[in-house]
């Protein structure tokens, strides 16, 4: 008699964490070079499938552009690999010897990745290079509705690895996806850490686990035109932002805050670039489509392009129309439009001045993106910087698209598909993560400011434990290499 579809996906799971953790302890002692080579060979593998596993998201999920989905998954590999490739994760990283300090790198152990519908296989690729460069197994629960194709793309990477030397088992997605299977990973004792992307029920469930986890947080990004923009780049900025892969990456800008000396020019540009304004009865349509009365949104709009949109909403909008947009007079439940909306809808506020805009961006962060990002668009630096530090946003970027600027595509930033929103959205990361925040550090440290002074010379060697002629392996005072093969094996299995 076949197992229950819950009671099945836990058996799965059990089994999965116990191979990865095997392939795992053996991959501990491999060396920087064969870890890098290993990496090196899944990004090369994902990035070469970039374009059908983007197709394959697409096709899954509905949700998106496959060409979008390419870059995506391009990004995911070879960009991120070329910020981690000199990232040293074996063995002593770095040595301090003015405190006489060494930091020595050790890998979390597995990590237990969620991965989200809305960027599925760029997000499974991207957490198992950086899982592995840290020298960790994965094992990865997918979103039901792209389960296939985060299969897929972890497949692709997987056998790479494999052909490149990398154990067997040492990375894995769960089959067969369900919220008990998905709780198993998160609790079970081989998961080390969790790195949580998804829906923010998912991501609560990963704190409340028991186990330390990275989470992100939804976005709702503000991004202010100030009096002093260029202002037909920052409306370029904008609305390609709202369009790649119709808005479903987190980042996405989500209103647009526009400086009242400058509404005319700003709502002209947008015209001028495909938007369509939506007024009356047209944008209570469009909420009560996007939106159900608790607030939820509709997962048919997610990532749906905005002609399609604005017909399911009975909106006659060109054929050409790139975003949707709708001027709004407040922020909160009576407005459902102001939340995150993951699709092309933007919603539009006029402000007069920096200050009155800056009360609104707090308003829309603290309403659903707390933590998470806010752009700037101006020339004045005074402003600027009043943004970068009064606003509740971990990413402030300035004179960019919100989109693709805060995984670091347009920028400096960390490049990264998971982004943290600090303590402020509930998590206790606020970077880009990536490879470094995967690892664990030793230190060893030597005694700087003796509390006791030496009693003198230093006893001379045992003849035992006198070094061993050169050439002669020494495993110390009567140990076989036998013994030290022994002595390995139990403390392996004292781990697992």
């Amino acid at each position: 008699m076949p197992l229950d579809k819950d009671l099945a996906s836990i058996q799965e799971v059990r089994e999965l964490l116990q191979a990865a953790k095997a392939a795992q302890l053996e991959f501990h002692g491999y060396s920087q070079q064969q870890v890098d080579r290993i990496v090196e060979a899944m990004v090369d593998a994902g990035y070469a499938q970039a374009a059908r596993l983007g197709r394959l998201a697409c096709e899954e999920t509905g949700f998106g552009k496959p060409e979008d989905k390419k870059a995506k998954n391009e990004f995911a590999t070879r960009r991120v690999w070329e910020s981690i490739r000199n990232l040293k994760t074996v063995g002593v990283v770095d040595e301090d010897r003015t405190r006489n300090v060494l930091t020595i790198a050790e890998p979390m152990g597995i990590v237990a990745a969620l991965i989200p519908s809305t960027n599925p296989t760029s997000t499974v690729m991207f957490k198992a290079i950086i899982s592995v460069k840290a020298r960790n197994g994965i094992v990865a629960s997918p979103h039901p509705r792209a389960a296939s194709c985060t299969l897929e793309a972890m497949n692709v990477v997987r056998d790479a690895a494999e052909k490149a030397g990398a154990p067997k088992h040492l990375m894995a997605v769960i089959s067969n996806p369900t919220i008990e299977g998905t709780n198993e990973l998160m609790r079970h004792k081989l998961t080390a850490v969790i790195l949580a992307t998804g829906s923010n029920p998912m991501v609560r469930a990963a704190y409340s686990s028991g186990k330390p986890a990275y989470g992100v947080g939804s976005g709702n990004v503000p991004s202010f035109i100030e009096r002093t923009a260029d202002v037909g780049k920052a409306v370029a900025d904008i609305i390609s932002g709202k369009q790649f892969d119709w808005g479903v990456l987190c980042s996405t800008e989500s209103a647009l805050v526009c400086d009242a000396p400058i509404k005319a020019q700003v709502v002209d540009e947008c015209r001028k670039r495909g938007a369509y304004f939506v007024a009356g009865e047209e944008k209570e349509r469009l909420s009560r489509l996007m939106f159900d009365d608790r607030g939820a949104i509709n997962a048919e709009m997610v990532g749906k392009s905005p002609v399609y949109i604005a017909g399911k909403a009975g909106i006659a909008a060109p054929s050409n129309t790139t975003v949707l947009i709708a001027e709004m007079q407040g922020v909160g439940r009576e407005y459902p439009l102001s939340r995150e909306k993951l699709s092309p809808v933007l919603s539009f506020y006029t402000e007069d001045g920096w200050r009155s805009a800056c009360e609104r961006c707090i308003e829309l962060l603290s309403f659903g993106g707390i933590g998470h990002t806010l752009v700037i668009h101006s020339n004045d630096n005074d402003i600027i910087m009043k943004f970068a530090l009064e606003k509740p946003a971990f990413r402030i970027l300035v004179n960019t698209q919100a989109a693709l600027g805060a995984v670091g595509v347009t920028n400096g930033l960390e490049p990264s598909m998971t982004l943290g929103p600090g303590t402020w959205g509930g998590s206790i990361i606020s970077d880009n993560v990536s490879a470094k925040h995967l690892m664990n550090f030793k230190r060893l440290a030597y005694e700087t400011k003796p509390l006791n002074p030496p009693t003198g010379a230093p006893r001379a060697l045992k003849e035992e434990s006198r070094p061993a002629p050169s050439g002669v392996t020494q495993y110390g005072a009567g140990l076989s290499a036998e013994d030290v093969d022994r002595i390995a094996a139990e403390f392996k299995r004292s781990l697992s």
